[in-house]
């Protein structure tokens, strides 16, 4: 290992990348975007009109396509992808392994002994038919039955990658179960907009005919080089550094946060961009994030379904161009100890098909009310299922960054920003059942009316909260930067739907049985879900342990670990939820938790085996390598001074010898003792109880050995060591 770590560092300095790796922007980013997508001009110019009009009704308003309809698109699609030099097509899906998936079939048909033709119709379009009995299922299905399904998602567009057409689709099992993300999303995006859509036309705005969840994430990542990436087995088989002593330096003086992009960073982000225009993601900002080689890029907001397949996408495109220019790109939430982490903050609202933010304010006090409406009632939804949100987001990997100094702890609350948290006190002290003229009047004017003010001054964010409003969103900022965002958005907009839902009914009976006016209605039932949900909004450090404390008074759950997050996922209420709303049914959504637990238990499996290889294999054979040159050198001493003159001379060399002892002595019981747990881990039945037992028994003993091979770092000769260390990888530019 040492071979390949000096090989790699010897290299770097005679790369040339400015000019190897040099990217020319062809002219305006904007000419690129959408040039490999079949995007709306391109079905304008392919398809009929009939056909155009039926694939807007499929998108628009999830109409469904005709056979001959479809073959109609089919054809075009085909001819488009093979004017672009495509040569194959596949339903691009996401299944649960936490990457994409594609099964890719020729155009190619034979049909005489010596002639061929490119083929492509309706049937191919809208079904394909992968094997799908090794991808993660929880038990709905036995291992021999292979048979499962991908279905065209039209409102999601084609793309083109190399010669490929690439077709957005859901994957189902033979017998109708969902195995991936992109289906309950898709049932969780139609049950904000009927829930949404009907507020809307109720009480605010009757030309409102679909409301569309949207989305903006902010992706943050590390780059390390690729030959050094090589030279780490940790990063290799589990993302991460499992072993490495911190640098001297390493964000102390924030001094890369927003700094000068490195040349050949630059570069990866400019071949990044001009791919991502040409498919359609309409990414804007990039920069430099806190730790060193940590850096983010971010989009403009979209429809959910898109933003998420926009994402997933990214992820894989990121991928590749780091590769062409010798990186290796880290999504792992914390591959580096002792520098923050990566999140990928989910920046959530609702807008309407009129052109209007829902959690936006107005120009007058009916559009504030509407948006008031949609502000209290998200509070609420997160009040009620904080546990529902806490599980959608976790994982291993995230379990390392919550509650990091650069994350947000896993206790759930909402930041709201004083001047809000204001009105809403003003709301709560709004009279039970009838309003006097007066007090709308105050409330229109006073509470209500200056909102839009009020929002233009609190733009201050607190970066220690797990759910913020940030002046017309909601940033969901504990979701982690290996997640697909599919999984947060599905909980998110189903607990919204259902808030809504209840809303409706309730301001219905207040003006039914109580025989309220609508707006008396509205603010009545908003004065009840603010007390209700006071208890999560906190405006301070989220990561104080006063915080915890106070949480812990306030009832709220601080479910620090995956397997406490996702045994309170089955609890009842949230299996409910999603059967009402026919988002998951029983079976499927408690499949969903199996597979999240063993994924759990094998990714700490892995890392407990790849920290004993390492230990065993790496660190100890260099640590006494060098104890053995020390031993040498007081034999040395000792032949040339004499046995009593020589014990001052060789000191510094015997304390030496005796810590590289004692830390080998550490990382062997460590390792015995890691691996004793391991097995016993994997020998518990259940997936709750062995998650449990890795989470308890297993992870906690890794910092014994990490804690006495980072020692044997600082003692042992650089030239011996060999491991990459931090001060190379974060700072190898």
């Amino acid at each position: 290992m040492s071979t390949l770590r000096f090989n790699a560092l010897k290299e770097l300095p005679f790369r040339n990348y400015r000019k190897d790796n040099a990217v020319v922007v062809p002219g305006k980013l904007s000419e690129l975007f959408c040039e490999n997508v079949f995007s709306e001009e391109t079905m304008r110019a392919y398809l009929t009109k009939e056909a155009f009009t039926s694939i807007q009704d499929a998108i628009k308003r999830g109409a469904k396509t005709p056979r001959n309809i479809a073959d109609q698109i089919a054809v075009a699609m085909k001819d488009w992808a093979l004017s672009k030099g495509a040569t194959h097509y596949t339903h691009w899906f996401q299944p649960l392994t936490g990457s994409t998936a594609e099964k890719h079939d020729s155009f190619f048909t034979p049909f005489e002994s010596d002639r061929a033709i490119e083929r492509f119709n309706g049937s191919m379009l809208i079904q394909q038919e992968p094997d799908a009995s090794s991808f993660p299922n929880g038990g709905i299905r036995n291992t021999f039955e292979a048979r499962g399904y991908t279905a065209w998602d039209p409102t999601s567009p084609a793309f083109i990658i190399g010669t490929t057409l690439c077709i957005p689709s859901i994957f189902i099992s033979y017998t109708g179960e969902t195995l991936d993300y992109k289906t309950p999303l898709l049932r969780a995006m139609h049950a904000v907009d009927v829930a949404a859509t009907d507020i809307c036309r109720s009480y605010f705005d009757k030309n409102v005919t679909k409301v569309i969840p949207t989305l903006g994430w902010e992706q943050e990542y590390f780059l390390v080089d690729s030959a050094l990436y090589q030279s780490r087995p940790d990063l290799v088989l589990t993302g991460k550094t499992m072993l490495g002593h911190s640098p001297a330096k390493g964000q102390q003086l924030d001094d890369h946060y927003f700094g000068s992009i490195p040349t050949r960073v630059m570069n990866f982000m400019k071949e990044l961009e001009i791919e991502c225009m040409k498919l359609g993601i309409p990414v804007t900002t990039r920069h430099n994030e806190v730790a060193p080689n940590q850096f983010e890029l971010a989009p403009m907001f979209e429809e959910t379904n898109v933003a998420v397949d926009h994402n997933s996408l990214l992820m894989d495109i990121m991928a590749r161009v780091a590769h062409k220019h010798h990186f290796h790109i880290l999504f792992h939430e914390k591959p580096f100890a002792g520098v923050n982490g990566s999140g990928k903050h989910n920046n959530w609202s609702l807008a309407t098909d009129t052109g209007e933010n829902l959690l936006s304010p107005g120009k007058n006090p009916k559009k504030n009310l509407q948006f008031l409406t949609f502000f209290v009632n998200t509070l609420k939804a997160v009040h009620d299922y904080a546990d529902l949100l806490r599980a959608s987001i976790a994982s291993a990997s995230n379990d390392h960054r919550l509650g990091a100094n650069e994350a947000p702890p896993a206790i759930i609350s909402a930041f709201i920003g004083s001047q809000l948290y204001s009105v809403l006190e003003e709301l709560e002290k709004v009279t039970d059942g009838k309003l006097s003229p007066e007090e709308k009047t105050d409330l229109k004017l006073n509470v209500v009316g200056k909102i839009p003010e009020i929002l233009l001054d609190n733009t201050d964010r607190n970066r220690t909260s797990p759910f913020a409003f940030t002046g017309n969103k909601f940033e969901f900022r504990a979701v982690g930067s290996s997640a697909n965002c599919a999984e947060p958005m599905t909980a998110l907009n189903a607990i919204v739907a259902r808030q809504l839902t209840e809303f409706k009914k309730t301001v219905e009976f207040n003006i039914e049985k109580k025989n309220l006016k609508k707006d008396e209605a509205i603010f009545n039932t908003l004065r009840e879900y603010i007390k209700d949900c006071k208890n999560i909004m906190f405006e301070g450090d989220g990561y104080s342990d006063d915080w915890a404390v106070e949480a812990e008074k306030r009832g709220m759950s601080n479910l620090k670990t995956t397997p406490e997050a996702l045994k309170e996922e089955l609890n009842q209420k949230f299996v409910d939820l999603y059967q009402e709303l026919g988002i998951f049914n029983h079976r499927e959504f408690e499949a969903r938790n199996e597979i999240k637990l063993e994924k759990y238990s094998a990714v700490i499996d892995i890392e407990a085996k790849v920290l004993s290889d390492i230990a065993r294999n790496h660190i100890i054979p260099a640590a006494l390598n060098y104890q053995n040159r020390l031993i040498e050198n007081v034999k040395g001493l000792k032949e040339i001074f004499g046995e009593e003159e020589f014990k001052p001379l060789a000191k510094e060399q015997m304390e030496l010898i005796k810590s590289i002892s004692a830390n080998v002595s550490q990382i062997k019981t460590g390792v015995d003792e890691l691996l004793r747990a391991k097995e016993a881990a994997r020998a518990t039945t259940g997936s709750q109880e062995q998650a449990e037992m890795f989470c308890n028994d297993v992870v906690p003993r890794f910092e014994k050995i990490r804690t006495a091979s980072d020692e044997l770092e600082m003692m042992v000769d650089d030239e011996l060591w060999p491991m990459t260390k931090y001060r190379e990888l974060l700072f190898t530019r």
